[in-house]
């Protein structure tokens, strides 16, 4: 740990300074701190008041529409892990960066925390759901983080070898608790801040007891059977429900809200006759309807995997607005979730007799996940997602498109956004190689809520063959299909397409997925041995 500096004065020896490496550490150590502080009171007292996920909501609130589309295309599912990974390689950057600055003095390095605590603190207060006692977290994180810089930095510098001196018993004790103190507060970091997400995510069992209040509730309309002959799974295709944990996820939350059903309630306001308050207890006191829906992502690629199927149980919301009457001239009902995100659903597409919109409250047989908007969240067969599936609702408020902008619409996304006739090739997958002889090609289709009656595919460009349609079980529903060709060794190209109950066929066209779905012809490339 030698280090060469030119005395302070003439004739002065120089003032000790950190080696650079554990100037950087001291810098990495003290945010690290910070940042571990912040999630264990956030998560002691409110999951919402985490600074370190706050300035992550901000990112995903104020980023440009091309970097969230980009991340979105790059990253898929896993975005939001990856920007929470992104934001904390910058961060610790910055903390080496201030700490190689405090090599003499640890004014630099705080005057970084402070600005990284500040930050914090904004994002907390700007949050949606933001009350006082939020305050604490970010609070206790400043703390923490100058407290911890300054201790570490003070031991630092008494462990640093003076130029000049011979290196004595006493520095070599202070160098082995710098050691250990560095190592106790990364580990207490690490713990500290593990054990804060937890307590986040909520250490309690919220879904068990709301399942079993499920099963014991009143269905007076149950989903249908679904036959095995609903799918092909065995040449290829998804199985026809798709399991929980499978279901694909697309949000802005980059916390899941861990609201207990007890806590949760619901607002119907603005253009009705008579407003309402409804808590969970009233949902279930009511008839509860069980439906299997097809739920698709708007910024599904042709081709993509951003749609699942599950069986939903809930409220019957076109039953709910009627009963608060909705008032002339209101066409957009304004969602609003526990998180602060919000959109704009059409009214008349709610109204619609056998549209079958709901607030459910329970997914393939059990109580929401959290991640799928436990204890509520609505569903809204035919419309994509993001005008349509609010998680963790809490508010619908009953206004005009003139007057509000959802989310995404306010990001350059359509204000009204039918499902699309798609269509999908899981089989056989991109650049697969097979064997000689005959192939068999399945996949998806889709057109909720008109259901699919046929599907066609083209192998190498030749002409279009009927595929075999798997049982249809909802037009609200996804409908697998097959079909089989004799090739030959070599390369080969299929392609799909599918027409609606209505007639509309899958159109050949080529669009992104902005402002209002992705549309084309899937094309899969594949060899023959």
């Amino acid at each position: 740990m030698s280090i060469t500096e030119a005395p302070d004065r003439a004739g002065e020896p120089a003032a000790p300074t950190i080696p650079r490496g554990w100037a950087a550490l001291v810098g990495v150590l003290a945010v690290a701190a910070a940042v571990a502080a912040g999630q264990l009171v956030a998560g002691l007292l409110s999951p919402a008041s985490s600074p370190y996920l706050a300035v992550g909501d901000a990112v995903v609130r104020l980023s440009p529409h091309w970097l969230v589309e980009f991340a979105k295309a790059a990253f898929g599912t896993a975005d939001k892990p990856v920007l929470l990974a992104g934001m904390a390689v910058v961060i610790a950057g910055l903390a080496a960066l201030a700490g190689i600055a405090s090599r003499r003095h640890p004014g630099p390095g705080i005057a970084v925390v402070v600005a990284l605590g500040v930050l914090g603190l904004g994002a907390v207060m700007f949050e949606p759901s933001f009350s006082p006692l939020d305050m604490l977290a970010p609070t206790v994180s400043l703390v923490v983080g100058v407290a911890v810089l300054r201790w570490l930095h003070g031991l630092a510098l008494a462990a640093a070898d003076r130029p000049g001196e011979a290196v004595r018993p006493a520095d070599v004790s202070r160098r082995a608790l710098l050691v250990r103190s560095a190592a106790a507060v990364g580990v207490a970091s690490f713990a500290g801040g593990a054990v804060g997400s937890w307590l986040g995510r909520g250490a309690g069992d919220l879904r068990g007891p709301v399942t079993a209040r499920i099963a014991a509730a009143r269905l007076t309309e149950r989903a249908p059977a679904i036959p095995a002959s609903a799918a092909f799974p065995e040449a290829g295709t998804p199985t026809f429900l798709t399991p929980n944990a499978d279901f694909y996820r697309i949000d802005t939350a980059l916390r899941v809200p861990a609201l207990a059903a007890e806590d949760w309630s619901l607002r119907i306001h603005g253009m009705v006759d008579a407003e309402r308050t409804l808590t969970f207890d009233d949902l279930l006191s009511r008839p509860l309807v069980e439906r299997p829906v097809t739920l698709t992502c708007v910024s599904n690629p042709v081709g993509g995997d951003l749609i699942s199927t599950a069986t939903f149980t809930g409220v019957d919301l076109r039953d709910l607005l009627l009963e608060v009457g909705v008032r002339p001239g209101a066409d957009q009902a304004f969602s609003t979730s526990v998180d602060g995100w919000y959109t704009g659903t059409p009214v008349d597409v709610l109204l619609e007799p056998g549209r079958g919109a709901m607030l459910a409250i329970g997914m393939n047989g059990e109580a929401l996940p959290l991640e799928h908007g436990f204890p509520v969240r609505m569903v809204v067969p035919g419309l994509y997602g993001f005008v349509s599936a609010t998680k963790w609702v809490t508010g619908l408020e009953l206004t005009t498109f003139a007057a509000k902008d959802g989310f995404w619409l306010q990001r350059g996304w359509a204000q009204r956004a039918p499902i699309k006739t798609q269509s999908r090739i899981d089989s056989p997958r991109g650049f697969a190689e097979l064997p000689a002889g005959r192939v068999t090609v399945a996949g998806i289709a889709w057109s909720q809520p008109t259901g699919i009656a046929r599907v066609e595919v083209s192998m190498d460009g030749g002409p279009w063959q009927d595929a075999e349609l798997a049982t249809e079980v909802s037009g609200d529903t996804w409908r697998m299909w097959r079909a089989e060709f004799d090739v030959a060794p070599g390369g080969h190209s299929v392609r799909s397409r599918a027409t609606a109950a209505d007639g509309v066929v899958q159109t050949a066209t080529e669009a992104d997925p902005v402002p209002d779905g992705a549309t084309g012809w899937p094309d899969v490339a594949f060899s023959v041995r």
